[in-house]
């Protein structure tokens, strides 16, 4: 079994928004989407979805885009992004799957997943982050929250997993912010890889990639990654 990993679907079956505004890379993106998924996933595989899912904003108009989703091979793990207006709380969205029975489809909140990969439990862990502090929308009281966030989720799995991944829908460090709440949380529990989204077009050249101080960074945005999700384990 593998894990992947992809961001910012912006899946438009519910709610009819149109992507390409951010250039040509996403002409007909949900059938190269759907093309590339199905080479590279198998039933057994565990896909994690990094925020901005889908643009509807219930999530009973995200039906189509759930469906979508559901019969697509593998596992699907999702966690938010700023434009998922239909997040609600677990609760319901656990019974708006069951309900639908797009039984392979969770949600990470506060939570964490274990996964048996290259014979390893992974822990996959995560939260969706906010601005950096020199953003316009930057609210200190959101961020601190989501660093709490973060903190849970990891703490759920520390006792289970032979190596934890965060994944996380914001850059959770800037060029202006190396070290951050959430550097800080992933380097209290030894952290080694953050993945992360929400960055198109231009602002790909200002993601920071690689090892920095100790935690290697991967931008997965669907446009960055031409559609295709990246194995990771």
């Amino acid at each position: 079994m593998s894990v992947y990993t992809i961001s910012d679907l912006h899946l438009p079956l519910g709610i009819d928004k149109p992507m390409d505004v951010f250039g040509t890379v996403w002409e007909n993106y949900t059938e190269k989407l759907r093309e590339n998924w199905q080479t590279a996933v198998s039933e057994d595989d565990t896909v994690v979805i990094g925020g901005d899912f889908c643009w509807a904003t219930y999530i009973e108009q995200a039906y189509k885009d759930f469906e979508f989703l559901s019969v697509l091979p593998g596992k699907k793990v999702i966690l938010k992004g700023n434009h998922d207006y239909w997040w609600t709380t677990k609760k319901k969205m656990d019974e708006f799957v069951q309900a639908n029975k797009f039984n392979n489809i969770d949600f990470l909140q506060n939570n964490s997943y274990i996964v048996k990969a290259g014979g390893r439990d992974i822990g996959i862990c995560g939260t969706r982050g906010w601005s950096m502090p020199n953003a316009k929308d930057y609210d200190a009281a959101i961020f601190s929250r989501e660093v709490q966030r973060l903190e849970l989720s990891i703490q759920s799995a520390a006792d289970k997993a032979d190596e934890i991944i965060v994944f996380m829908h914001y850059p959770p460090v800037s060029s202006d912010y190396l070290t951050t709440g959430f550097t800080e949380v992933m380097n209290r529990y030894g952290i080694k890889k953050c993945i992360y989204g929400h960055l198109h077009a231009k602002a790909h050249s200002f993601a920071l990639q690689g090892d920095v101080n100790g935690i290697e960074y991967t931008l997965v945005s669907a446009d960055y990654m031409n559609f295709m999700p990246l194995k990771i384990i």
